[in-house]
Order: C-alpha cells, then structure tokens, then sequence
C-alpha cells in the first residue's frame, strides 16, 4: 500500500493496480501547485464531507478518469445527479471493494456544499487492504467513538488532522492515537490556511514524548507500508 499527499486533507493511495484519491483539494491550494491533477489516476474517489476544501477537484478528475465517487449518501446523490458513478455509505456499514474493505466511521464536524446545500453527516474511513490497515479520520474533533476502531480492526496507520481551529490540534490527536490504540501517525488538514499554521518540530516532539511518530510529508511525496 502506498500513500501519497497532496496537500491539505487531500492524498492519494495505490493497492496494488487500483488507484484511490481522497478529498481531492489540490487545484486552488498554492501549496499544492506542484501537483497536475490531470496526471492523477483515480478508480475511486473517496470523499469524507462536502466542504469545498475536500471536494473542489472531485468533479474534474472523475470526468476524466471516470472514478467511482465513494461518500455519504447525500454526497453520492449530488454525485449521481450530475451523471458520475458513485456508491453511497453511511455510517457504521462497510463494503469489500475490489482493492479491500471500507468502513466509512463517525466524525465530529459539520458538512455542506459550497452553494450551503446539505451534504450530509460527515464521516471517516477505515481501509483494510494488501494486509494493511489504516484509519483517515477525515475532518472531526476528538470523540470517544474512535474507541471502537481497535474492537474490530488493528491499524498500521492513522491519517489524523492535527491543525486545530475547525479540526483536532496537537494534544487531541494525540490522544486520538491513544483511542485507536495506532501510534504511528500521518498528520494532515494543516498550514494551508493561517487558521491552522503549525509549528512543525513542535509538533512532532510532542508525539515523540508520547512514544509516538508523527510524519509530515511535504506535498507530492509518499510512504509504503
């Protein structure tokens, strides 16, 4: 399994042949200007609410590539509407997909369509493919119902957003390593807007004094597990 980030929440995931993009937001990033997103390759296109910081490039490159749009029910209706291939989900359920298992999880945000229309209740995903085990928590403050992620699955990594502001900061999403019982970490939803500016070598120490790894990656690169 490989995870690249774009930049923002936005990453992409390679299993085996499939490709697999998550909250496409690379176009009207500047921090991501480096990335085309006519060179992605994406099969699926999962997206965890209907923020326009998470879906503003979900349009484009699915009408290019022809993904599958993966959301929440309401999310995939407003997909489906406008002619794309889509499969809805709600919270709690899970599907076997060609490239593994997605369980699409509780989130504590809030979800809209930038015209204000509703995209339903946000939420995140938990992947189990090629043996490998990971949580994107999507956009969410820290809840107690990330308890229940190790009951039923034993992750290698956890995608967490640590700038705080509209999302979990540092303490909590250490603690929400803790909940998932996963202390290898891929911090993302920071520095792309002043409002969740981080202090990198910070950031990590704190999780280091926990006895966990924090990795931030700069845009456009990858890791394998």
């Amino acid at each position: 399994m490989k995870i690249t980030f774009y930049g923002h929440a936005s990453l992409g995931i390679t299993i085996g042949d499939i490709d697999i993009l998550v909250d496409p937001f690379i176009s009207a990033n500047p921090n991501a200007s480096s990335i085309d997103i006519n060179s992605l390759k994406a099969d699926y296109i999962l997206v965890t609410h209907a923020h326009q910081d998470h879906i503003i490039d979900v349009e484009a490159i699915a009408k290019r590539t022809g993904a599958i749009i993966v959301s929440n029910y309401e999310i995939a209706t407003h997909y489906g509407n406008l002619g794309f291939d889509t499969h809805p989900m709600n919270h709690g359920g899970k599907w076997d997909f060609e490239f593994g298992t997605v369980k699409y999880v509780n989130a504590i945000h809030t979800s809209s369509f930038p015209d204000g229309s509703y995209g339903g209740q946000p939420g995140g995903f938990v992947i189990e493919g090629e043996h490998k085990n990971i949580y994107i928590a999507g956009d969410t403050a820290l809840t107690f119902d990330m308890k229940l992620i190790p009951l039923q699955t034993k992750l290698d990594l956890a995608i967490l957003p640590i700038g705080d502001n509209f999302t979990m900061g540092i303490e909590d999403a250490i603690l929400a390593s803790d909940f998932i019982a996963c202390d290898k970490i891929l911090g993302y939803h920071y520095d792309t807007f002043g409002y969740i500016e981080i202090d990198h070598e910070a950031a990590k120490r704190k999780f280091f004094e926990k006895d966990k790894d924090l990795m931030l990656l700069e845009i456009g690169a990858s890791i394998e597990l």
